[in-house]
């Protein structure tokens, strides 16, 4: 019988949201959906935090070693953020990919980008999620009671930067309903997988179709 799960490469997802707008949420309740999606591991030049396990969190590198996977083209993405470099490592994904594996990344437009125009683009599925206000995604922030006033502030300023990229992805979901909202990513997902040129193995499928076509004329004619 036909089976799409083992006969398929994987996706490469990208989810991108500003703050607040809900991305989190959503990518745990598509990993709950779906527990063969993973997210994709890290590389840091930043010490381990206590709890912390070498290739769980973060891959943990020297700032040589990762100096060295840039220069050798072993990343698909990369940004030095307060003097610490992180990044995603291509070998790993490479093979989930090729395992049929799909990969969640958690990553913001920039990093969106440098992956899309990387070697493995073509397996990329886009998503940006919004908020469906301003002020809903103020309060959402406000809500979580971790950040001061000048964080949110931050927060915000910064949000209106990642929002003018939002052409960029293949596909916007406005997070005015989270039911909704999750409804529609598990949707995207699933048409993804279902792409003619993702699915490895319809071509020895259809040759097997063609093969009973021509055992039937075979037996017809005898």
């Amino acid at each position: 019988m036909w089976s799409e799960a083992n006969v398929r490469r994987g996706l490469l997802i990208i989810l991108s949201s500003p703050s607040g707008a809900g991305k989190s949420t959503l990518a745990r309740r598509l990993m709950d959906w779906d527990p063969t999606i993973r997210f994709s591991v890290s590389a840091t030049t930043r010490a381990a935090r206590t709890g912390e396990v070498d290739g769980r969190e973060y891959y943990f590198r020297t700032r040589a070693d990762f100096e060295d996977m840039i220069a050798r083209g072993e990343m698909l993405e990369h940004a030095e953020v307060f003097g610490n470099f992180y990044g995603s490592p291509k070998a790993p994904v490479e093979a989930a990919l090729r395992d049929g594996r799909d990969m969640l990344f958690d990553i913001d437009w920039q990093g969106g980008q440098q992956v899309r125009n990387s070697s493995l683009g073509q397996d990329v599925v886009s998503i940006f999620v919004l908020p469906p206000s301003i002020a809903e995604l103020e309060s959402r922030l406000r809500a979580r009671g971790q950040d001061s006033d000048e964080v949110i502030a931050g927060r915000m300023r910064k949000s209106r930067d990642e929002i003018s990229h939002w052409a960029e992805y293949d596909f916007v979901l406005v997070n005015d309903d989270l039911e909704r909202t999750d409804t529609a990513l598990r949707g995207i997902i699933q048409a993804e997988r279902l792409r003619r040129v993702r699915q490895t193995g319809l071509n020895g499928f259809v040759r097997g179709l063609n093969a009973e076509f021509d055992a039937r004329r075979e037996g017809e004619g005898a």
